[in-house]
């Protein structure tokens, strides 16, 4: 593993072993790492310079940039705890988290895809008192919180990175339980490095690799599996804001990427693209990609149309730092596809039921989290005694260990490489003033993988209105959480046991034309 055994001394160690090698490419900037290490560096000395102490919380609200790699770890370099957020998030959500993990310092845009996200914030009348600051990662605001950084010394910076310690929290990262109400999950440095080492040496991310991140960095596959593995084994980060295939192939091409990480359909827009045969993508060697059904002829068209030899499938959670399983590259395609590999080096895992039955998937090791962000309760529910924790997913191990998932306890369902957990939906929902009940199923989708259908009982004398329902929980939440269909019932199907047949309710989600 690195010898830099916290991120806080993360881009201090790549200085020093890969030096003046290309450490970051984004728009006109070329950095080397010894480069990047002085920019993160000069980040952390803004930070002190604004009050924030070891240990504080500093979020971090943009689309993927060079200036959110600087910006997120010169916070950590500095002692503080991460907070990323998603960029899809409404004010209220992102308040929520905010307000939780107690942050201080906020990065953030004034537009990403036409959203000022201070102004939403300001708008929303959401109350945060210990937000102290908001800054803006462009000029002349950028400009001016770096300045602050000429009042402190690089000997009380490397002083703040020389107190952290492994077992310190690095990043808090929020998801949504099937209370429907977010969850914080806090992993500290130590699990960081560990797992990421293990990971990126299980799918043979390697040194002078040119990594394109278009993974979003709010996100454990964005920032954990790309920047920080990067740092660990001397691969170029090329971030990418927003996925468009042709921006992405055209990108591929010109950098010379050798590696691409992400959802299923990303390759699928990368490989039905109309223009992709127009593109040299000679240069790629690695991908990784994951979902609990992936079709065998997918892992073929990646090698044959994206070039990429070695492929990887993984499962993870939040909870488990982001890995429990890795596919290897040299399976065969068959179980590329239908399984998501064997445990992560150095963990275990098991199935809750007798040999070869499926059952609730359990996972033990230093990946899992100690605990939920002030949540107890919750905490005793998801790890046991013994140390396991439950992931409320269902799977099979085959002879070779490796894991089949095959159902989600949760009723978690994925919309483009983005967890979605009906609950939260739900909860929303059932605030419109037509809706007296709502359930969420997730149902399968070409382009997106699956996507959600709602099915809700009308107040007396209402109607369910699609569009005004579509409207309203996109003003309540991400795009992503939206439903794409809205069915009227009279009432909810209940099993035996007088719970929402979920079961039902998405066999008749797949039978219904939206």
């Amino acid at each position: 593993m690195s010898g830099a055994q916290t991120i806080a001394r993360l881009a201090d160690w790549a200085a020093q072993k890969y030096g003046d090698e290309e450490a970051l490419v984004f728009g006109g900037d070329r950095w080397t790492f010894t480069e990047l290490r002085e920019r993160i560096a000069e980040v952390a000395r803004a930070v002190i310079a604004q009050g924030i102490r070891p240990g504080d919380s500093v979020a971090v609200w943009a689309p993927n940039s060079a200036r959110w790699v600087v910006a997120a770890l010169g916070a950590v370099t500095a002692g503080a705890v991460l907070i990323p957020l998603n960029t899809r998030y409404r004010a209220a959500e992102a308040a929520d988290m905010l307000r939780r993990s107690g942050a201080r310092l906020l990065f953030t845009e004034h537009d990403f895809l036409g959203t000022d996200y201070r102004a939403l914030l300001a708008g929303s009348g959401e109350e945060l008192p210990l937000l102290r600051t908001t800054v803006a990662l462009h000029a002349p605001e950028w400009d001016e919180f770096l300045s602050g950084a000429d009042g402190v010394g690089e000997e009380e910076r490397l002083a703040r990175s020389a107190a952290v310690r492994p077992c310190d929290t690095a990043d808090i990262l929020f998801t949504s339980g099937t209370t429907g109400r977010p969850k914080g999950v806090p992993t500290t440095h130590g699990q960081n490095l560990r797992v990421y080492d293990a990971w990126a040496r299980s799918v043979t991310l390697r040194h002078g690799d040119r990594y394109l991140l278009v993974n979003p960095f709010f996100h454990t596959f964005g920032y954990k599996a790309g920047v920080i593995a990067c740092l660990l084994h001397g691969a170029t980060i090329v971030p990418e804001p927003v996925f468009d295939a042709r921006t992405v192939l055209a990108r591929m091409q010109d950098e010379r990427i050798s590696v691409l990480t992400g959802a299923p359909t990303v390759f699928t827009s990368l490989i039905h693209h109309p223009e992709r045969g127009a593109y040299d993508l000679s240069s790629m060697r690695m991908a990784v990609t994951g979902a609990a059904n992936i079709p065998t002829e997918l892992i073929d068209r990646i090698r044959e149309c994206i070039g990429a030899r070695n492929i990887s499938t993984a499962y993870g959670l939040t909870e488990a730092s982001g890995v429990v399983t890795i596919c290897r590259p040299h399976e065969s395609p068959e179980t590329l596809a239908r399984t998501s590999g064997t445990a992560l080096e150095g963990t275990e895992l098991r199935i809750d039921a007798p040999p070869g039955q499926p059952g609730e998937i359990l996972t033990r090791g230093y990946h899992v989290m100690r605990g939920y962000l002030d949540d107890p309760e919750a905490t005793a529910d998801a790890v046991d005694a013994d140390g396991w924790l439950h992931t409320g997913d269902v799977g099979v191990l085959d002879e070779r260990g490796c894991l089949r998932i095959t159902d989600r306890l949760k009723d978690m369902f994925v919309v483009g490489g983005f967890n979605v957990y009906p609950a939260e939906v739900e909860q929303v929902l059932r605030g419109h003033p037509a809706v007296m009940d709502a359930a969420v199923v997730g149902t399968p989708d070409e382009r997106l993988g699956e996507v959600g259908v709602a099915y809700c009982v009308p107040a007396a004398g209402a109607r369910i209105d699609a569009a005004e329902l579509t409207a309203y929980t996109r003003e309540h939440l991400a795009n992503f959480k939206a439903p794409r269909a809205f069915h009227r019932l009279t009432e909810l199907p209940h099993n035996a046991a007088g719970k929402v047949d979920k079961a039902a309710l998405r066999r008749l989600a797949r039978d219904t034309p939206a």
